[in-house]
């Protein structure tokens, strides 16, 4: 069997997404030998070039899953224009007005009952309740994405690393959108004015720090891992570091080891604040890695460096033995060495290693 991943481009200047296509299976063969799966689907735009992606060059108007990994707007507005215009049989989505019952107690305004907790999340998250709405219209099943979900039977060889219920309903409370929770403080995730000093890095100088708290929202992402033929794919989404760990232990716990995955997904764009050395040591690997031992894509907007990606992230990836790939306004695409050859589509440049960064 041989598998095929392409990142469509999303985003303008510091406003990335995610707009993934995967089909696995015998690629040589016909359509019912094949599995099609949609991660995420960018912005309206994105997800416009999603349908047409599939229908063209994995010849079909049939996905098999499409999955949503979290319900910021710039991974699930293009999710919908691929429910409205392609066969989606199955939809993987967290829906959080459903766990209105068993968070309610976290919030500071006691007149909150379930069902005005399970509306005002609704409203807050509308972008993500449409899609929600749209699936059950056309009567296509959903099931949440979680580690210990119904999703992890679903799909021979695809598995949700992350987060658990129990985990997704820690986090949901502090979402910025939902009701302020008692426990967090309006400031505790505010924006941090971003550093504009370069430093200078080597070969052997890791400047990447470990990382502050990332979004609430970030963490709730669904982490996915793939595996074809033993060949394993790993897909981050916006997940920061508590998330990685708990699905990295996850998998070790199943017996998976992420550093033998031969592709990886880097979080949210690249950003500094969802990864440092400890998490990249443990799913990547260590400083002094093989070269080209695995590949490593990012979704990152036309404009969007150095933010996204951080040349600090990136070079550190490039340490541990990465081929790092960037969108950055244009489709990318990875296969395996027994997929077919694509028309049009040649060798990526891959991301140069900077010796000067973002402080």
């Amino acid at each position: 069997m041989g598998y095929e991943i392409d990142f469509l481009p999303v985003g303008q200047g510091e406003k990335s997404g995610d707009a993934i296509a995967i089909r696995y299976g015998n690629l040589s063969g016909s359509r019912a030998e094949q599995t099609v799966i949609v991660i995420d689907g960018g912005t309206l735009d994105s997800g416009e070039r999603l349908v047409k992606h599939v229908q063209e060059h994995y010849g079909t108007d049939v996905v098999n899953l499409q999955v949503s990994t979290h319900p910021d707007v710039d991974h699930v507005s293009g999710s919908r224009v691929v429910l409205e215009n392609l066969q989606v049989k199955r939809l993987w989505m967290p829906r959080p007005w459903n766990h209105a019952g068993k968070i309610r107690e976290a919030f500071a305004d006691g007149r909150i009952t379930n069902d005005s907790l399970s509306k005002r999340i609704q409203e807050a998250l509308g972008t993500a309740y449409e899609l929600e709405e749209m699936a059950i219209r056309q009567g296509i099943p959903i099931s949440e994405p979680f580690s210990d979900g119904a999703a992890n039977s679903q799909f021979p060889g695809l598995w949700v690393l992350g987060p658990s219920s129990d985990y997704y309903r820690e986090l949901l409370p502090q979402f910025d959108k939902t009701p302020l929770a008692k426990s967090l403080s309006e400031s505790l995730f505010g924006r941090v004015a971003e550093a504009v000093k370069s430093v200078a890095e080597g070969w052997n100088i890791e400047t990447l720090a470990e990382p502050p708290e990332t979004r609430p929202e970030n963490n709730s992402s669904a982490i996915l891992l793939l595996q074809v033929d033993g060949r394993r794919l790993l897909f981050t989404a916006d997940a920061g570091v508590p998330a990685l760990e708990r699905a990295a232990g996850f998998a070790e716990h199943n017996g998976v080891n992420l550093q033998t995955c031969v592709f990886q997904q880097i979080p949210h764009h690249g950003s500094r604040r969802n990864v440092g050395p400890s998490i990249l040591n443990r799913i990547v690997g260590p400083i002094g890695a093989a070269s080209g031992s695995k590949t490593v894509f990012v979704s990152a907007s036309a404009g969007g460096a150095p933010k996204h990606p951080a040349r600090k992230v990136t070079n550190a990836y490039l340490r541990r033995g990465a081929n790092v790939v960037a969108t950055q306004g244009s489709a990318i695409w990875h296969r395996s060495s027994d997929a077919p050859a694509r028309w049009g589509y040649g060798p990526a440049t891959p991301v140069p290693f900077y010796p000067e960064v973002d402080e």
